[in-house]
């Protein structure tokens, strides 16, 4: 029997946020297992295992139905914040090794409300498209050079490869159609792991509004994708949309599911020079459940 937190990550005024099962106690679980929890759910999921050293507190892993994902922003944040309101966090600063590399995590207990949770994320890396793989996204999506604003299509990674497709503004945004099996495609051609449209919703209160298409996730779309807003906000300082401070930037997400999320995401500098990001949002517990899954499924432990 495996006991799992359903929690929503990114929540906006209490409703909308990504669905996310959380398993805290996950270090007799087989990959098989972490899997069939995905699937049972079908959403990204969450695992938390001992650390496997003297560098770091926890190991986190993160699958979705189809298979293992290497970083995931809102499930890391979900954890943290179960962790934090099981008192099993041995302190308010605590290191998280991924399949993608070291995670700092920030929880915040002052008060007698929630933790707050921050994430660190490393400096992201932008690269212009070629003018091919430009019009590739733009068939994919049914979209012409009209529809979007004059700046590059985008490649943007903090930990996963995210493409930022500048739209012109947020109703053509939520007008998008996903079509699984072409993003898929698409993604793989141009060595991304989800298109991610946006759209200025207003520039000078740092707000903006995206949609994540996910390569291979076993869904259309996403209701917040931390890691692709962390992407994103490299992306607007790449293009000169946000100015060069710390101040916060929010992505909303998820409109056209009817989940508005809003993901909340803080530069870190030296100097003049980004070194990083801080991604951070609301979270609310929906249920806590307990599974059996001596019938799960086989998967590769990679």
């Amino acid at each position: 029997m495996t006991e799992v937190e359903l929690v929503n990550v990114f929540t906006h005024m209490g409703r909308g946020g990504n669905p996310c099962p959380i398993v805290i106690d996950a270090s007799n679980l087989p990959a098989a297992a972490m899997q069939s929890v995905a699937q049972h759910f079908g959403h990204e999921s969450g695992f938390v295992l001992p650390s496997p050293g003297l560098d770091s507190d926890y190991s986190f892993r993160f699958w979705v139905p189809r298979h293992e994902m290497e970083m995931c922003g809102h499930a890391t944040i979900g954890a943290l914040w179960v962790l934090a309101t099981k008192g099993r966090l041995p302190a308010e600063q605590v290191r998280i090794e991924t399949r993608s590399g070291s995670v700092t995590g920030y929880v915040d207990r002052a008060g007698s409300g929630d933790p707050s949770v921050e994430i660190s994320q490393p400096v992201g890396k932008v690269v212009d498209l070629s003018r091919a793989d430009e019009e590739d996204i733009l068939s994919t999506l049914k979209l012409s050079r009209r529809d979007l604003l004059d700046l590059p299509i985008q490649n943007a990674v903090t930990s996963r490869v995210k493409t930022l497709i500048p739209m012109k503004g947020v109703r053509e945004l939520n007008a998008l159609v996903p079509d699984p099996s072409p993003i898929e495609a698409c993604c793989g051609r141009i060595g991304s792991t989800g298109l991610y449209p946006y759209a200025i919703d207003h520039q000078g209160e740092r707000r903006f509004e995206a949609r994540q298409f996910p390569k291979s996730s076993g869904y259309p779309e996403d209701a917040a994708t931390g890691i692709a807003a962390a992407a994103l906000a490299f992306g607007l300082l790449r293009n000169g949309l946000v100015d060069r401070n710390s101040e916060r930037i929010t992505v909303m997400q998820g409109r056209a599911m009817d989940a508005l999320s809003e993901i909340r995401v803080r530069f870190g500098f030296a100097g003049e020079r980004p070194v990083g990001c801080l991604l951070g949002g609301s979270v609310t517990l929906v249920e806590s459940r307990v599974l059996q899954l001596e019938d799960a499924r086989p998967a590769a432990d990679s």
